[in-house]
């Protein structure tokens, strides 16, 4: 017990010795620690006073750099606004200067323009001054000479006009000379090689159809009994019909071709049929008439594919197939305006001019024929309605305009349109016309040639393609005879329609004549 007692003790006795010396331990640290700190405190407020002078010593110099550096652009500020005020001032005094230059041109002007208003008010007295002295002039010779003004002037322009006449026909025969050297020749090339190169053959119609019959006894089916079949027929059709002594041969005549042709191919269909009444008239011309449609469709597309055009309304299409049911003094319609189109394109190439568009004036020229049996109107204006209805070009618009000179002709595609026509129209056997017509032209042309001043007689020939002019010698002289053919050639050209052209000739003819006895 006493044993535990003195361990416990003992223990007690060196927790506290053991809690003594740590104690003095900490002590004497801490106090060593903390002289450190003075030390350290002391060493940073030197080192603090130290840092303070020389920023400060800095900071004094920063600020001498920077007032230094300030004066000096203060200094150069001035030397600035000096010049500028300097400037300012020389630039005021130049200002005064011209002020008072533009005062003194002001002055100056007023005083120009009042001395121009004198002279123009002195002028203007010395004009009329002037104007009354001539007019009183004019009066006196007036009386003088017993001649107005007026009858002068007249008399004067006349004898300009006399003396220029001539001048003007000797010019216009060197012209023409001179052109026909280069042009003449050129052209001739041109238009031969153009036909040389499209050939067709001429095909002549007429306003009569010829239809052969198995036998007599047919006549007798077409008329039916009191007349009903015949009469039903022309009335479907259109068309008479000339049943006559004929053996075994009906014609029909109309100068419509396709109701000509439409009332052919009924009666023919008829024949075979055998059946002739009015009903099965009709059914059968209701028939034939969708047949024929058709078949003018496909014609009029046949020309353009052959022609190599696109781009056809299909309606224009089926009045271009109309054609070729449509003549001019015997000639086709449909083969005239393919064969125009066909020398137009060849001539637009040869020209270096849009080959296309030059077929399709040419084809398109004359589709106002295929309504004019239709419409009231020229085929010319019937022709410019349906181009410009289905949107075509304005050159094929004024090739159609222009064709038989109604209007001046635009472009080369029109101008070439116009030698096309005239080239397939003029060649031989191409046309046919009446008798009564062609005495007329004949007449026409010698009447024309008759009405100038200065012919002895006019002849017409070949046909109405030549026309000789004999003048008198003593009247017209060479270059008048130039001055009448072309005035003649003009004349025909606006008063006449012809088919092809028409030579003038013009034939001066001094005779001497003595007889020695």
């Amino acid at each position: 017990m006493e044993f535990n007692l003195m361990t416990i003790l003992a223990l007690l006795v060196g927790i506290v010795l053991g809690i003594i010396v740590i104690l003095v331990i900490n002590a004497i640290r801490n106090k060593g620690t903390e002289s450190k700190a003075n030390k350290m405190i002391e060493q940073a407020k030197k080192e603090a006073e130290k840092n303070k002078r020389d920023s400060l010593a800095e900071l004094k110099e920063e600020s001498y750099k920077l007032k230094q550096e300030t004066d000096k652009e203060i200094k150069e500020k001035k030397k600035e606004v000096k010049e500028s005020e300097e400037r300012l001032l020389q630039r005021e005094q130049n200002l005064d200067k011209r002020e008072e230059m533009l005062t003194n041109r002001d002055a100056l002007l007023d005083q120009k323009d009042n001395n121009l208003l004198k002279k123009q008010k002195e002028i203007q007295e010395k004009e009329a001054k002037m104007e009354e002295l001539l007019k009183s002039e004019m009066e006196q010779l007036e009386t003088i000479a017993k001649f107005s003004k007026e009858k002068a002037h007249d008399m004067i322009m006349q004898r300009v006009e006399d003396s220029m006449s001539r001048e003007i026909a000797e010019y216009i025969k060197e012209r023409e000379a001179e052109a026909k050297l280069t042009a003449n020749e050129t052209a001739k090339g041109l238009i031969v090689q153009s036909m040389q190169r499209y050939a067709n053959d001429v095909a002549s119609e007429q306003t009569i159809s010829t239809i052969t019959l198995p036998n007599d006894e047919m006549k007798g089916r077409l008329i039916g009994r009191e007349g009903r079949n015949i009469r039903t027929i022309e009335s479907v059709t259109g068309v008479d019909l000339i049943i006559d002594d004929t053996p075994e041969a009906i014609a029909i005549s109309s100068f419509d071709p396709l109701r000509r042709e439409i009332a052919k191919q009924t009666i023919e269909t008829l024949i075979k049929d055998g059946r002739i009444h009015p009903a099965r008239i009709e059914e059968i011309y209701e028939k034939v008439s969708n047949d024929i449609n058709e078949k003018i469709t496909e014609m009029g597309n046949d020309a353009c594919v052959e022609l190599g055009l696109t781009k056809v309304d299909p309606k224009l299409v089926n009045l271009i197939g109309k054609l070729n049911f449509r003549t001019s003094y015997g000639q086709n319609a449909l083969q005239h305006s393919k064969e125009v189109a066909y020398l137009c394109g060849l001539m637009a190439s040869e020209l270096g001019e849009n080959v296309n568009l030059a077929k399709r004036a040419g084809l398109l020229h004359d589709i106002g024929k295929a309504i004019d049996f239709e419409v009231d109107g020229s085929h010319v204006e019937l022709g410019i309605e349906m181009a410009k209805k289905y949107k075509e070009d304005k050159v094929v618009i004024n090739s159609i305009a222009s064709h038989h000179g109604d209007e001046e002709p635009t472009s080369t595609i029109s101008v070439l349109v116009q030698v096309a026509d005239t080239l397939s129209a003029a060649r031989p056997g191409a046309r046919n016309d009446s008798l009564e017509n062609y005495i007329k032209r004949l007449e026409q042309l010698e009447e024309i040639g008759n009405s100038f001043e200065g012919v002895e007689k006019t002849f017409a020939m070949q046909a109405g393609r030549e026309v000789r002019v004999m003048v008198k010698p003593e009247v017209i002289d060479d270059a008048q005879s130039f001055k009448i053919a072309r005035d003649m050639r003009e004349k025909v050209e606006k008063e006449m329609q012809y088919p092809g052209t028409i030579k003038i000739t013009v034939i001066r003819e001094t005779r001497a004549q003595e007889e020695a006895r």
